[in-house]
């Protein structure tokens, strides 16, 4: 069976099916849907999860074996399988055509893809999950539709802008969903829910302190600490919120980790840029600084980012309440890691 992105959130709140597929490549959008799975499905008491991701190291029989095997603590499965490439090959296609015929109780199943041509929908593989399940492809935003898209996002938050307001911030982010959803939670961080004017989107798209912010992010990339230190300490001294300094460097340290990760998959360097919705001269910078920066420390800056924010939301952390020190601190362990050879 096959529904639309709108109609999903019905769907789940009717009926949970066994067996879920997310195709796209617009990644933000991926992430939306795939958490919006997990969500009802943890709902439903499918707290236990298990991740796969294909790889060449991947073995089909992981599969089979996890959704035989009975819980550790009683709960019913999630079982996240990822596919980035798009193609299983002959042993997976068969392995998925298998599974879907005879899917596990007590076990739902995402599997999440990129955008699929006609020859891919048309295998038997693929034929087979979509009679098993629910397929929901995720759709392109268009520069057409993107000022909807950007009314309706800023609706969820309370904010309401006029005609001419909605074109600026789409002409701003170029067609990039990403950059548009990173304007629209700057502006929830800025200003309380209402009417938003011309003058104030326009002072928050074009903040001088947005070109710090790229400059803070540019050098930790480039491996430059000290510039890191100075920025961040201008930015301090201009009282430029925490919230929107750890949302401009966690997102660069998330496109790192899509870029590290695809990049030891063995996937291009193209598609990878497509997905972590990096552009122009960018790329560059940031496809070495993911070559050298080993994953680890990649996913346990994020961790620390994690910290960060319940800083700046009041919680109490052990060790440091102080969110300037942990943003230097955060910066300067991708500035200065144990970098791995170019």
């Amino acid at each position: 069976m096959r529904i639309n992105q709108g109609q999903l959130d019905r769907q789940l709140s009717q009926q949970l099916a066994s067996l879920y597929v997310i195709t796209g490549d617009e990644m933000l959008l991926l992430i939306e849907t795939a958490d919006l799975i997990r969500q009802h499905s943890r709902q439903r008491g499918f707290s236990e999860y298990v991740l796969f991701t294909v790889d060449q190291h991947f073995r089909w029989s992981d599969l089979f074996t996890a959704s035989s095997s009975p819980s550790l603590f009683g709960d019913r499965q999630f079982i996240d399988l990822r596919i980035p490439s798009g193609k299983p090959g002959k042993e997976g296609g068969k392995a998925i055509e298998s599974y879907c015929q005879s899917l596990p109780q007590d076990t739902v199943t995402l599997i999440t893809l990129p955008k699929l041509d006609k020859q891919s929908q048309s295998t038997q593989w693929f034929k087979a999950a979509e009679n098993a399940g629910i397929v929901v492809p995720i759709q392109t935003i268009g520069q057409a539709q993107l000022p909807a898209w950007i009314k309706q996002r800023l609706g969820k938050q309370q904010h309401t802008v006029d005609t001419e307001t909605l074109g600026f911030i789409a002409g701003n982010v170029e067609g990039n969903l990403l950059a548009a959803h990173q304007e629209i939670q700057k502006l929830a961080l800025l200003y309380p829910p209402g009417q938003l004017t011309f003058e104030q989107v326009k002072n928050a798209v074009l903040n001088v302190a947005r070109y710090d912010l790229y400059q803070l992010t540019e050098a930790m990339t480039s491996f430059d600490p000290v510039r890191y230190a100075r920025i961040l300490s201008g930015l301090q001294g201009e009282d430029t919120a925490p919230p929107l300094i750890l949302a401009t460097v966690a997102g660069q340290i998330r496109q790192l980790i899509v870029l590290r990760t695809g990049l030891d998959q063995g996937l291009p360097p193209d598609r990878l840029f497509r997905s972590a919705r990096i552009w122009g001269n960018r790329q560059n910078m940031l496809l070495s600084a993911a070559r050298r920066i080993p994953a680890e420390r990649l996913r346990q800056s994020l961790v620390h980012a994690a910290k960060i924010d319940r800083i700046n939301k009041g919680v109490a952390v052990e060790n440091s309440a102080d969110a300037w020190n942990e943003l230097l601190q955060l910066g300067l362990s991708i500035a200065q890691p144990k970098l791995q050879p170019k």
